[in-house]
């Protein structure tokens, strides 16, 4: 018999921890100019700092699915914060952070395994599957802040040009996470209110999603189409064009690095 979680179910997990305090280690040293190569810290702490953030979309779910009556999910580890615990940790926390270094964008990961017949009503499923990407956009208000609250003055330019990055990726993370493309958790919003035939119909083809999307995003006009759009909405809420490719310059260290940039923090 599946019981309710135990203390032991939901204390945080040493790995998440580690992961965690890498971030706000490197995150000093990139402030403080400490470390022996900034391009270095930069790309350890938006690194951390996006995992934690996978982190926590999972555990939104995972908690969230808990409240609604899932309650196997203590003993799965998923309140744990433990990414090691996750069904697909492929999926969940590599396949994302290879994405953020080879594209520069925030796509989202795999999911945690939810026993979806223990939750009763269309609105809890739907609830669960908004959590998640919920999660990256009060990620992504936590990035901007800064900026749209005019909160950097003095601030060094390449924590800024850190945080900046960081943000475009919370901002991607949570609209691809919200399409409504089978195996992203906007179907997911959605599936509870389409008929059985439809889903029966769509379900086959929910483990091609993320790839689809990521495939889609690889064509030249979708992808100017698309980055215009990100780049749009950070103009709004205060983060430059210049910000953020200055953010992802300082973070793929092992690229050539680009005069402009540096010229702001030398």
């Amino acid at each position: 018999m599946t019981t309710a979680p135990s203390r032991r179910d939901r204390r945080i997990s040493p790995v998440f921890l580690g992961i965690a305090a890498v971030m706000a280690v490197t995150g000093w040293a990139v402030w403080t100019d400490f470390a022996a190569d900034a391009r270095i810290a930069v790309f350890l702490f938006v690194t951390s700092a996006w995992v934690v953030s996978l982190c926590l979309h999972e555990y939104a779910h995972a908690r969230t699915a808990l409240h609604s009556g899932d309650i196997s999910i203590g003993a799965k580890g998923y309140l744990t914060l433990n990414p090691l615990k996750y069904t697909h940790a492929l999926l969940s926390i590599v396949l994302p952070v290879i994405f953020v270094i080879m594209g520069g964008i925030g796509l989202p990961g795999g999911a945690v395994f939810i026993e979806r017949s223990r939750i009763r009503g269309r609105w809890r499923h739907s609830l669960i599957s908004a959590a998640g990407p919920l999660t990256n956009v009060l990620f992504a208000v936590v990035c901007t802040a800064p900026f749209w609250l005019g909160m950097l003055d003095g601030v060094p330019m390449i924590f800024r040009f850190a945080l900046a990055f960081l943000a475009l990726l919370q901002v991607t993370a949570a609209i691809l996470n919200f399409l409504p493309v089978p195996g992203l958790d906007g179907y997911g919003v959605i599936e509870p209110w389409l008929s059985r035939k439809f889903r029966a119909q769509v379900e086959p083809f929910a483990p091609f999603g993320l790839l689809a999307v990521f495939g889609v995003l690889f064509i030249p006009e979708v992808n100017i189409a698309f980055f215009n759009g990100i780049d749009a909405i950070l103009s709004g809420l205060g983060i430059s064009d210049l910000e953020t490719y200055c953010g992802q310059n300082f973070y793929r260290f092992w690229k050539t690095r680009d005069e402009l940039c540096q010229s702001f923090v030398s």
